[in-house]
C-alpha cells in the first residue's frame, strides 16, 4: 500500500470541471508549494505551461523540461496529448504553485511502458515533480485592472491617440523581462495602428493620464508561438504595470482654458503686441518643468511673430491685462518628437499656467483719464510751464513701483524740457490745477525695454497725477518773454529818469514793472534778482554797470539774427 503522509486523494484536493468515474484513488498528490494569492485556478480546456522533472519512484530522472531548456505546453482534456495522471494532476493548479504526482500504472503507461520499454518499464510507478508557470484559456480577454486613478479624468486613451507611457513586463509568475523604468525613457507610440501587441492595443484604451492599470495578456493577443528573443517565451501570457504619462492626438489643437476673467476687458491682445506674462510649464502628471516665478521676472515676447512655440504664440492671442489661463500644448505645437534635452522628453504634451502681466503695441499711445475736474479751468498747463504735482506710479495689476508721497515734497518741474518721463509730461499738458488724471504709458513713452530702478524692463505703466500749482514758463533759453508788444523804441522805456544810460536798479524796476502790469514773465522757479542781473549782464556789453542805447541796440541785432530777442 502507498504511504500516506503528506499525500491525499485528488478527489479530496483538486477541483474538477469535469471529471470521469475512473477510480483516481491511487493518483497521489502532494500540493507541497501553493502560492498565498491564487486568482485562477487550471480547468479542463486551459492551456497550460509548466516545467517539470520526471521520476520513478527510486528518484532516477526519466525525463525533464528543465535539461531540455523549455518548458511543456499544452492542453488539459479534451483530447489532451498527457498521460490520464498528469492531465488530472494538474487540475486546479494555480501559477507558481508546486506539486508532486505520484502516477500508478493504469493511469501512466500502464502494461506497455514508454520508449519500447527502454525508458520506462511496464508497470511503472512515476513521479513527477510540477512548477506551473502559465494558464490561458482560447476564450480569454485581456484583463485590466485599475489600481489607481486620478479623481480628475478629462480624457482617456482612445484609437490612433498617441501615449507615453511607463510600464514594468513580467510573465506570469512574476519574472521581469522587461522595463521602461531601466532605461529612465517612456514608451511612446500610437495606439489603434498595431505598433503593439494586440494585447497592449486593447488594454491600454480608456486609461487617463497619471492611472495606473494592471493588463494581463493571453499569449494569442501577446507573442504567440515564437516569443521575444530570450525575454519572453512561446506561449507565454504577460502581465504589464502601466503608467500613463501623456496622451495626446495628431488631430489635437491648443486648449484653452480661462481661469481668472478681470472686469472689465477693455482691451485683448492682438498679433504684434509685446506682452510680458508669468508662468509654471508642467507636463500632464503634474511636474512642473520651468517657470517664470523663480527668476522673479516676465517672460516677454511679441505676439504672433515667432519668438516663441506655435503653441503659445496661438494661445496668447486675445488674452486680457490680468487674466489667469491654463493652456495645454500637444507636442506637435510645442516642441515636438525631439523636445529639449534634460528638460523636456519628447512628444511631450506641455501645460503653461499663465498670468499677464501687461501687453502694448509699438504703435500705442499715451492715454489719458481725467477723474476730476474743478469747475473753474480757465488756465490750463503747457510746455515751459513750471509746476507741481502729485503723482503714484504702478503696474498695470496694481503694484506700486513709486510716488511723491514717498518725499517730504511733492515734485516741481518744468514741463517740455525733458525733464521727466515722455509720458508723463505728455500726461500733465494741458491741467488745471486740482485736477486728477489716470494716465496709461507704454513703455517706449516711459522707462523704456530696460526699465529702471524698480521699475521691470517693457513696463506698461498707470500713473495717478494730481496738478498741485501752475506758474506760467518762458521758453527753453529765455529768462523773460513779452506777453504783448515790446516798447518801440525800447531804449527810451528802459531810461526810466531819460538820462542816456539804465544803470541795474534802474533796469530791475522797468522788468519789475512789466510783469506786474501783465505785459512780460520772467522763468519761473528761480530768483528774479538773478534773472534780472543776468539779463542785464547780457545787455551791458562793455561791463561797465550800465546799458546804452548803442549796446542795447548791437545787442537786440544779434539776437534778432540768432532768433533770440529777450527784450
Amino acid at each position: 500500500p502507498l504511504g500516506q503522509t503528506l499525500m491525499v486523494f485528488l478527489a479530496g484536493l483538486v477541483r474538477f470541471s469535469s471529471v470521469d468515474s475512473s477510480p483516481l484513488e491511487d493518483l497521489l498528490i502532494d500540493r507541497y508549494l501553493v502560492p498565498s494569492l491564487c486568482p485562477r485556478e487550471v480547468q479542463i480546456g486551459d492551456y497550460v505551461r509548466y516545467h517539470y522533472n520526471g521520476t520513478f519512484t527510486d528518484g532516477n530522472r526519466f525525463d525533464s523540461s528543465h535539461d531540455k531548456g523549455k518548458p511543456f505546453t499544452g492542453q488539459i482534456g479534451l483530447g489532451s496529448p498527457l498521460i490520464p495522471g498528469l492531465d488530472r494532476g494538474i487540475q486546479g493548479m494555480c501559477v507558481n504553485e508546486r506539486r508532486k504526482l505520484t502516477i500508478p500504472p493504469h493511469l501512466a503507461y500502464g502494461v506497455l511502458g514508454a520508449g519500447n520499454s527502454s525508458v520506462i518499464p511496464p508497470d511503472t510507478t512515476l513521479v513527477f515533480d510540477i512548477l506551473l508557470l502559465d494558464i490561458w484559456n482560447m476564450e480569454d480577454k485581456v484583463q485590466t485592472r485599475t489600481l489607481s486613478k486620478p479623481k480628475n479624468c478629462k480624457r482617456s486613451v482612445a484609437s490612433t491617440d498617441f501615449i507615453r507611457y511607463h510600464y514594468n513586463g513580467t510573465l506570469l509568475n512574476g519574472t521581469l523581462f522587461d522595463s521602461s523604468h531601466f532605461r529612465n525613457q517612456t514608451y511612446d507610440t500610437y495606439v489603434g495602428y498595431g505598433y503593439l501587441i494586440k494585447g497592449m492595443d486593447q488594454g491600454l484604451l480608456g486609461m487617463c493620464v497619471g492611472e495606473r492599470r494592471s493588463i494581463i495578456i493571453p499569449p494569442f493577443l501577446a507573442y504567440e508561438d515564437k516569443g521575444y528573443g530570450t525575454q519572453v517565451p512561446p506561449y507565454a501570457s504577460l502581465m504589464f504595470d502601466v503608467l500613463l504619462v501623456d496622451l495626446f492626438n495628431a488631430k489635437d489643437d491648443v486648449t484653452v482654458e480661462i481661469q481668472t476673467l478681470p472686469e472689465p476687458c477693455t482691451r485683448k491682445a492682438v498679433v504684434g503686441d509685446y506682452i510680458r506674462y508669468h508662468y509654471n510649464g508642467s507636463f500632464q502628471d503634474g511636474t512642473i518643468f520651468d517657470t517664470s516665478y523663480q527668476r522673479n521676472s516676465t517672460y516677454n515676447t511679441y505676439i504672433g511673430m515667432g519668438y516663441v512655440i506655435a503653441g503659445i504664440d496661438k494661445a496668447l492671442q486675445g488674452v486680457c491685462i490680468g487674466e489667469k489661463r491654463r493652456v495645454t500644448l500637444p507636442p506637435h505645437l510645442a516642441y515636438g518628437e525631439s523636445g529639449i534635452e534634460g528638460l523636456i522628453p519628447g512628444s511631450a504634451v506641455l501645460i503653461f499656467d499663465i498670468h499677464v502681466i501687461d501687453f502694448h503695441n509699438p504703435n500705442d499711445t499715451v492715454q489719458i483719464k481725467t477723474t476730476h475736474k474743478p469747475a473753474d479751468c480757465n488756465i490750463t498747463s503747457s510746455s515751459y510751464d513750471l509746476i507741481l504735482y502729485r503723482y503714484n506710479c504702478s503696474l498695470l495689476d496694481g503694484t506700486l513701483l513709486y510716488s511723491s508721497d514717498h518725499y517730504s515734497t511733492s515734485s516741481r518741474v518744468t514741463l517740455g524740457v525733458g525733464k521727466i518721463v515722455l509720458g508723463v509730461d505728455e500726461g500733465l499738458q494741458g491741467m488745471c490745477v486740482g485736477e486728477r488724471r489716470e494716465v496709461i504709458i507704454p513703455p517706449h513713452f516711459a522707462h523704456g525695454e530696460y526699465g529702471a530702478d524698480g521699475v521691470p524692463g517693457s513696463a506698461v505703466l498707470m500713473f495717478e497725477l494730481e496738478l498741485l500749482e501752475l506758474q506760467r514758463g518762458v521758453p527753453e533759453g529765455y529768462l523773460f518773454v513779452w506777453l504783448e508788444d515790446s516798447p518801440n523804441p525800447l531804449f527810451p522805456a528802459l531810461d526810466l529818469n531819460q538820462d542816456k544810460e539804465v544803470p541795474l536798479e534802474e533796469f530791475s524796476t522797468f522788468i519789475k514793472t512789466q510783469v506786474i502790469e501783465g505785459r512780460g514773465r520772467m522763468r519761473p522757479g528761480m530768483d528774479p534778482e538773478i534773472i534780472i542781473k543776468d539779463m542785464f549782464t547780457l545787455q551791458d556789453r562793455n561791463n561797465d554797470g550800465k546799458i546804452t542805447a548803442d549796446e542795447l541796440k548791437l545787442k537786440t541785432e544779434e539776437q534778432e539774427s540768432s532768433k533770440h530777442d529777450e527784450l
